[in-house]
Order: C-alpha cells, then structure tokens, then sequence
C-alpha cells in the first residue's frame, strides 16, 4: 500500500510506515498534478501540512483515496464532511505541536515587552552610531511574571500555552466554547508537578483584565478580535496570534498598534498569507515569523509518528 506524504515527513514516521509494510514516497507534486499522480501511481494515502490543498475536486478525481491525514491541529485546508462522504479516513495530529506552537507564543511575548523584534532592525542598521539613543528607547522594558495572559480558546495549543505561562508565574484567565473548568499539571525537570485548577470566564472579562492576549481558535468565517473587541483591552495590551489569520482584524490592530491603544503584537499568521501586508510587514510594533508554530525539529518527529501510528491502524 503506497503513501504519498507530499508535504515531508520525518524520519521517525517514515521507519514505522515501512516497517508496516507501506511503500512512503516524499515527492512534493504541484497542486495541479496531485490528482493525477496519486491515480498513477495508486496512491492509498495522502499526509499532507498546511501547503496542500485536498479540496472537493481532487478528492473526487482520486476514487482509490482511502485515507487523507494532515501534520498539525487546523484541518482547513481539507474537505474534511466531502471527503468523509466519500468514506475517506480524515485524520489530523491535535496534540504533537501543541507544545512548540506554545514556545514561539513566548519567542513573540519576549519579542514584544523587550522590544526585540525592533532593536534587532535597527542594531544592524544604528548601532555603532546611535547606542545610547538606541539603549534610551528600548529601556521601558516590562517583565512577564506577575502579569495576566488571557487566551481566547483553549484546546491542546491554548492549554500548553497556559502551563507556561503559569511555570513562569503569570496569571491565566481563559475564554472557550467548549471547556468550563480545566486542571492543568505543570510539570518541572525534575518530576516535581503542580495542579491548577482554572474556570472559563467571558471574552469581556479576557480582553478587559488581561496585559496580553493569545489566541487559539480554529478557522472562522468572521473575526473574533475586531476594532470593538481591541478596544475593549487594556491600554498598552499586547496580543499574540499564533493560529490562523483571518480571526484577528488586520486593519484595526495597526489602528490601535498606531494610535498607541496596543503596545505590540507577534503574529505567526496572517490575513492574506501567503503574501502579508506592507503595513504589517513594515510596523516597528509587530513581531513577526512565517507560519512557523509546529516547525520544530521535536514537533515534527511527534507528528510524524502520530500520523505514521493512525494510518497503520486504520488501514492495516
């Protein structure tokens, strides 16, 4: 049986799939060819990431698909209900990112109360002429511990984000459709372990008591942070989204980024990626990095693992 995982696939993964007996190839085939090679060359199973699209017509152009699996939690750029319809396995790997993802919450968190993101423009650029005056802006640094994250949506990512922020002696307040009341255990290096019990309280109450916010929400059709939702902040909030674009309202964050109402924000994603915006790109205010929230050498080994242990058990 011949898997086809277009986007890569760690090594980790690879091993066990052979040793299952299934045949992996790693070509990455353009998406207007996807169709076509996996008919050719009898494809059983699709892996793919976030670069490859499965939609209605290549799923009805691949009658032998049985299984689409997709490294990471955001399942958007699969049919998912169609390719079900067809009765084809759709699976997805929730929790083996979740930690990396959490990490590069923090890279953006440090980024933004250090004002690392801007000194390292402009290091290179004034600072053998102008370090003292470089040194004078950048002085107003804040530390973290002791100040309140509030997380909009609280699935696996949004839960490892809260153990850190709790490891490193924040406050969480959290917002979620589907969780009320979460024990969460930190756990520390030398197998010490601490539980905190945590209840949900309303978008209002996060967005009004919390100095940063990170969201961890799925696609919508519509933006759960908009010019009404970031006026509602804290003055000299700063806010992290690390999920997808298309729930933070672009525009009305560098309003308030400009206007002085936010003080910075880190974004991993964005509106219209993969080509971002100059005015996102160019604002001195926003940490920035290219989708990168499961891309760590760690979160790809579980990844591959989770999707290589799926695919042998449903089609084997």
């Amino acid at each position: 049986m011949k898997i086809l995982a277009n986007d890569g696939l760690a090594n980790e993964g690879i091993s066990l799939l052979e040793k299952a007996g299934f045949e992996v190839n790693l070509t990455h085939v353009a998406q207007e060819q996807l169709a076509n090679f996996i008919n050719k060359n009898g494809i059983s199973g699709l892996l793919v990431r976030s670069a490859t699209e499965v939609d209605k017509k290549t799923i009805n152009a691949c009658p032998g698909l049985k299984l689409i699996g997709r490294g990471g939690v955001g399942m958007d750029n699969i049919d998912v209900k169609h390719a079900e319809s067809k009765g084809i396995h759709v699976i997805n790997t929730p929790e083996a990112s979740s930690e990396s993802v959490a990490e590069l919450v923090f890279g953006h968190l440090f980024n933004g109360v250090r004002f690392l993101h801007d000194s390292n423009r402009n290091m290179p650029l004034d600072g053998d002429s102008m370090f003292k005056q470089l040194k004078k802006s950048y002085a107003g640094g804040v530390e973290l511990r002791g100040k309140t994250l509030g997380i909009v949506g609280f699935g696996k990512i949004g839960q490892a984000t809260a153990k850190m922020a709790l490891a490193l002696g924040m406050k969480v307040l959290f917002t979620d459709h589907h969780t009320d009341k979460v024990t969460l255990n930190v756990s520390f290096y030398d197998g010490q372990s601490i539980n905190f019990n945590l209840e949900a309280v309303d978008l209002d109450v996060v967005l009004k008591q919390s100095d940063f916010v990170s969201i961890h929400v799925p696609a919508q059709e519509k933006y759960i942070i908009g010019k009404k939702e970031l006026a509602k902040m804290k003055h000299g909030t700063g806010i992290i989204n690390t999920s997808r674009g298309g729930v933070l309202d672009e525009v009305a964050l560098v309003d308030a980024l400009d206007n002085g109402h936010l003080s910075f924000a880190g974004l991993d994603v964005y509106e219209s990626e993969p080509k971002p915006e100059i005015k996102i790109l160019m604002n001195p205010k926003i940490s920035l990095s290219p989708h990168i929230g499961a891309s760590t050498v760690e979160a790809q080994q579980r990844i591959s693992v989770e999707l290589a242990q799926q695919v042998i058990k449903l089609l084997k």
